[in-house]
């Protein structure tokens, strides 16, 4: 008898399996049928060029300006790799989200193929199209899906110019994408026909970077200093931590600008020779939400602006601005603060002398799983053992 409940149970077990599959088969038969993907209720790409067709014609006719933009989610297929399917998928909801909220009425959005969203932009030109794009790359920066909290991509704007067919004008703007990639990615690209850009421009983000931290080091020396010291360790840390290219590149402009919020402290308070007060500590602690504000007005710096906001987060949940804890807190911010804080007890302060290397380590370790990230911790002084033996190694061999 209880042989034969467990081969009926397992039975049961198959049946559900195979019911839920049947279904799963049904609904993207249907989605098929009905022009719209299953998963983000969009339209599909044989509706999308449809109505494409009959835009360009309209175009073609009246001269009315036609846009169209394709957005492509970075990185999706690592992300896929690194957290799963189901995750993957919840991106693609939230950014099929962002993108639908973020157009007109008359405009058409679709989600073309993969984790590619096609925009069709009528009446518009290539300055409306890259703003309207532009707008919502800063918004999906700023969305957070299940353990993902920024969602970076790239993005192609083309304008219709005769004789261009609907294909042709899709096509070159997912060239564009391959152009915003080349160019550093989380941004929009706008291309003709050649595959120029319509108004060539420098790397303003670059530009911007620069600029934030040529202004800290000239508001606070030691702040601008003390940044670069830090940009230094934090990159070596997140490459021990096997983080990728992307990754590393975002924490490092983040270490270089994670002061940058200190802009709008007075001088009264920065300047101080010795600790602060109470009342002055309230005003120092929105350092970091302003570096936030800062960023987020640069496009492609959405996942910077994050970091920024919370590298004074602790690990147990007692820091600064918003409370989180643990994994809560972005990789790139837990990392910061613990070479942040190497960093400042190693130097001299008008109100206190540095600490030795010795002592700042074992603070690290006190405050391993309370201030900072364990694993962290680990890496840093990874980092820093190897440097030191290799100096060894250098001053025996002289």
């Amino acid at each position: 008898m209880f042989g034969n409940g467990e081969q009926q149970k397992r039975l049961l077990e198959q049946q559900l399996s195979d019911a839920h599959r049947r279904l799963a088969e049904l609904e993207r038969e249907l989605g098929m049928r009905s022009g719209r993907d299953s998963l983000t209720g969009l339209p599909d790409l044989r509706r999308f060029h449809q109505r494409l067709v009959s835009e360009v014609d309209r175009s073609r006719r009246h001269g009315h300006p036609l846009s169209v933009a394709a957005v492509d989610i970075d990185g999706f297929s690592g992300l896929n790799v690194s957290h799963g399917l189901a995750v993957g998928d919840a991106i693609l909801r939230a950014a099929g989200r962002v993108i639908t909220e973020l157009t007109r009425a008359n405009d058409f959005v679709a989600r073309s193929q993969g984790d590619e969203f096609v925009l069709l932009m009528t009446d518009t030109d290539s300055a409306g199209a890259k703003q309207c794009v532009d707008r919502i790359l800063l918004e999906l920066e700023a969305t957070a899906a299940g353990p993902i909290s920024c969602v970076s991509a790239s993005a192609g704007v083309a304008t219709w110019q005769r004789p261009q067919t609907p294909e042709q004008l899709l096509e070159v703007a997912r060239r564009g994408i391959e152009r915003a990639r080349s160019d550093g990615g989380g941004r929009a690209a706008v291309i003709t026909s050649g595959l120029e850009d319509v108004s060539p421009e420098d790397d303003t983000r670059r530009d911007a970077i620069v600029g934030l931290a040529t202004t800290l080091l000239e508001r606070d020396r030691y702040t601008g200093d003390h940044s670069e010291a830090v940009v230094k360790l934090t990159v070596r840390v997140a490459e021990a931590l096997a983080l990728n290219p992307d990754e590393v590149a975002r924490v490092e402009t983040a270490a270089l600008l994670h002061d940058v919020g200190k802009v709008g402290i007075p001088d009264s308070i920065l300047h101080k020779d010795g600790p602060l007060d109470d009342n002055e500590w309230v005003l120092m602690k929105e350092h970091p939400v302003i570096g936030e504000r800062i960023l987020r007005a640069i496009p492609g710096l959405g996942g910077v602006a994050r970091i920024v906001r919370h590298e004074h987060e602790r690990w147990d949940g007692g820091g600064y601005p918003d409370g989180i804890a643990g994994d809560q807190i972005p990789i790139g911010s837990r990392i910061i603060l613990t070479c942040d804080a190497y960093h400042a007890m190693t130097s001299d302060r008008p109100y206190r002398k540095a600490m030795s290397h010795e002592d700042a380590l074992r603070e690290l370790r006190k405050n391993a799983g309370t201030q900072f990230d364990p694993q962290v911790v680990e890496a840093l002084m990874g980092c820093l053992y190897g440097d030191r033996t290799l100096s060894a190694h250098d001053a025996a061999s002289e």
